[in-house]
């Protein structure tokens, strides 16, 4: 064997030990499979200080099948990216916990197809925004009865439309909160209340941190919206 064979053999050694140590180190297993992709890169991300930070990677190259590996203290809303040299960013979001979860969706409708299977927090995601989806879809119908409105300059169909969409925005609120309040011993009750209702009325974003259970007041979203709490007394 020639020095330079050795010393591509040292490498891809290395390489492997370090792949195998970061899979034996990992509490967290994402995988599943995206059907139509063949050639790509899988990217395992979560929210950094300042920007995404990557936690494991994949290369596709004629498999539809991924797994990515990485090492969480605690639930976490995650991102799973596939890059595909279009110019397009397609991204899924999804709470992991330790332990598997799994993704299957399509090259097509990276996001809308996707299926996820794992947390008990996602679940309760899911759950969550069965109802919201609804909200949303009500809301398109609106803005396009808005906007057929003021083409025809109908100035009572555009005050009536106004009524309704603060109105379901007043119950899209409504629900989040009183769906973090009753979930109030999991990570997705203080992330609900800083990402789907923070700009609802303080008094009911108190409402939903003053009854989390303590664990979850000391989880990474708990902390974060006591800061948002404490934030908004000192304003008063």
């Amino acid at each position: 064997m020639t020095k330079l064979n050795k010393a591509l053999s040292l490498i891809i050694l290395s390489l492997l030990a370090i792949s195998c140590g970061k899979e034996n180190d990992a509490n967290l297993t994402v995988k599943g499979t995206v059907k139509g992709l063949k050639k790509g890169i899988i990217y395992l991300q979560k929210d950094g200080d300042s920007s995404i930070v990557d936690l494991d990677s994949m290369v596709i190259n004629g498999q539809q099948e991924f797994m990515l590996n990485t090492n969480i203290e605690e639930p976490l809303l995650l991102y799973l990216k596939m890059f595909k040299n279009d110019g397009a960013e397609h991204y899924i979001p999804f709470f992991a916990d330790k332990g598997v979860t799994e993704i299957n969706t399509t090259l097509k409708n990276f996001n809308f197809d996707s299926k996820i299977k794992g947390s008990k927090q996602q679940a309760l995601l899911d759950d969550y925004l069965k109802v919201i989806s609804k909200y949303n879809n009500q809301n398109l119908d609106i803005l396009e009865a808005q906007f057929l409105a003021q083409k025809s300059k109908d100035s009572l169909a555009i005050d009536s439309l106004t009524t309704m969409s603060n109105l379901l925005i007043k119950r899209k609120y409504a629900y989040t909160i009183q769906y973090a309040i009753n979930n109030n011993d999991s990570e997705v009750a203080p992330y609900l209340a800083l990402y789907e209702a923070r700009n609802a009325n303080p008094v009911f974003i108190d409402s939903i941190y003053n009854n989390l259970t303590p664990k979850i007041k000391n989880s990474i979203y708990g902390k974060k919206l006591g800061e948002v709490v404490e934030g908004n007394k000192s304003v008063e």
